[in-house]
């Protein structure tokens, strides 16, 4: 793209041009002011950024059984959603989470380019609505860049100072939204509202506040440009039969100006080198330029374009989804036909089968066992054999709950001492104690014989855990 080109805007259907200004591309040395245009893709994008985060800012406030539904509970380690509670323990199952996350995000690049960029990355997101306040505030881009060069009077002041509010509330109420996912909403507000927060809390909320305000009020494009990771590496997910916004240059050149009562000139494209797709594009990226590191693939310049063609009569799909191969005449490869993309899909179904199993097999409560080892046993004064058994019992559930030991299989006429009584186990953590387990030496067959462990809640029978072991004996 070069650094400069002659920017013009249709008016009217009779091609009336009104001059624009000078578009430069955007390195951070001044602000780029992209006009919001109706269309299909601008609705999708609108609908999908609200799909995808308003859960963010509502769902800490629904409750379940009286606590919070969706809780990261920090402080106690605990995960709880709804009526599951996952401890540290089964924290792997997070960890295929996000490798599900990862491998959808790769699969998808890899078949539509960056269409999480366009349409559901927070900072585009953010950024939409900031400037979508800008607008309503400030004015069109036109206003905006006049304002932006006009000398400080009270008007601007004014209606500076009215947007920063604005975004500063935005901004506050995200650090807000993203701190209530790790401590009780309620309780939350309770505090900040009266100035108790912790200073983990504080340090928290100010940099969500600082980054949010920064990151989409100031910098917008230029996060995506030089700050954002995944920006550098999508082109590596890409190829040539990755469909993105392409501009089709077999139809669209050679470009030129559309003549009064729409004539066109002989041997001109469809192109009227009106830069409507580059005045709308958030990034700055003029798309006939071909695939740029700008593009976050929003199709916002696919709506102004289509725009154009009706009203000049053309038809739409000058700039369009689809792939380089297409736009050169290749066939088109179906998405099974991708080895990467099937790669990411395979890894996504392992993934996912494993937090099913997970899932299904996590229960209530976790029981370990670990046999004493110096001594494996210990021979009594009566002839009899005693083993020593460390136990960890660990209560998922939201109650303390007492346990009762018993034990299948092991020796004949065994005693397991130590179980006389139910013991106490603690909501979301693990509990230790000791138990013995007594066998005559005559009825001990084997040097080891299988042991199954049992604990089970006397407030609710239902919830129980095994543990499979062995009794040591001497040698036979």
């Amino acid at each position: 793209m070069n650094d400069q080109v002659e920017q013009k805007e249709v008016g009217t259907v009779t091609g009336i041009y009104q001059e624009f200004e000078t578009w430069t591309v955007n390195k951070g040395d001044k602000t780029i002011h992209a006009k919001r245009m109706p269309g299909f893709f601008r609705t999708v994008k609108t609908y999908l950024q609200f799909a995808m985060w308003l859960p963010f800012f509502l769902l800490p406030y629904m409750r379940w059984n009286g606590k919070q539904a969706v809780l990261f509970d920090i402080e106690h380690r605990q995960f709880h959603f709804f009526n599951l509670t996952v401890l540290p323990q089964d924290i792997w199952m997070l960890s295929l989470v996000l490798l599900v996350a990862a491998m959808t995000l790769f699969a998808v690049t890899s078949v539509a380019s960056r269409v999480w960029c366009g349409y559901f990355c927070f900072q585009t997101a953010w950024t939409d609505w900031y400037t979508w306040i800008e607008d309503r505030i400030e004015g069109n881009p036109a206003a905006r860049r006049k304002l932006d060069d006009a000398p400080w009077d009270m008007d601007k002041i004014k209606k500076k100072a009215a947007k920063h509010l604005a975004w500063m509330a935005i901004a506050l109420l995200t650090g807000i939204s993203f701190s209530i996912w790790f401590v009780d909403a309620f309780d939350y507000w309770k505090m900040l509202l009266s100035f108790q927060l912790p200073m983990v809390g504080w340090v928290v909320l100010a940099m969500f506040f600082a980054g949010t305000y920064l990151l989409a009020g100031m910098l917008r494009e230029q996060t995506c440009l030089w700050l954002c990771p995944y920006a550098r590496i999508q082109g590596t997910m890409g190829d040539a039969q990755t469909i993105l916004p392409t501009y089709d240059f077999n139809r669209g050149e050679p470009r030129g100006k559309l003549r009064r009562g729409g004539e066109v000139v002989a041997q001109q494209g469809d192109c009227i080198d009106c830069f409507q797709c580059v005045q709308v594009c958030p990034t700055g990226v003029d798309i006939r330029d071909g695939q740029q590191l700008g593009c976050i693939t929003c199709g916002l310049c696919i709506d102004a374009c289509d725009s154009i063609m009706d009203k000049i009569g053309k038809p739409q799909g000058l700039i369009r989804y689809a792939s380089l191969d297409e736009l050169e005449g290749k066939p088109a490869k179906k998405i099974y036909q991708h080895p990467r993309t099937l790669v990411y899909l395979s890894i996504i179904l392992i993934a996912l089968a494993g937090i099913v199993y997970g899932l299904t097999h996590m229960g209530s409560m976790t029981l370990s066992v670990i046999p004493e080892r110096q001594p494996l046993f210990v021979s009594l004064s009566d002839g009899s054999i005693q083993n020593k058994y460390q136990f960890k019992v660990l209560n998922k559930t939201d109650k303390d709950l007492h346990v009762t030991v018993s034990a299948s299989g092991g020796i004949e006429g065994q005693q397991i001492i130590g179980a006389e009584k139910p013991h106490l186990t603690h909501h979301g953590r693990g509990t230790s104690f000791t138990i013995f387990v007594k066998a005559q030496g005559d009825k001990i067959m084997k040097e080891v014989t299988p042991l199954e462990f049992k604990v089970q809640a006397v407030e609710d029978t239902q919830v129980t855990a095994q543990y499979s072991t062995k009794f040591n004996g001497p040698k036979r």
